[in-house]
């Protein structure tokens, strides 16, 4: 995958293939991108109840370390 993704950026082939660390409280150490707007409950967090989740997958250009994010996986 990471030789078919072209940098947003400086055009640039070959993107390291990573992810966006997670290390909130109760986290599965990845983070995750949910469709719709930010809405906060009574406390400040976001409801998240209901709504798909997807993995987001990173990749970091070698060259001019510009950061490309996929939301391709459904968690």
């Amino acid at each position: 995958m990471d030789d078919e993704v072209q940098c947003g950026q400086c055009g640039a082939v070959g993107l390291e293939p990573g992810f966006v660390e997670d290390s909130g409280e109760a986290s599965q150490g990845f983070a995750r991108w949910i469709a719709g707007p930010l809405e906060r409950g009574i406390f400040g967090g976001a409801k998240r109840m209901g709504r798909t989740r997807w993995e987001i997958e990173a990749y970091r250009c070698p060259r001019c370390g510009h950061l490309e994010l996929f939301a391709r996986r459904e968690v």
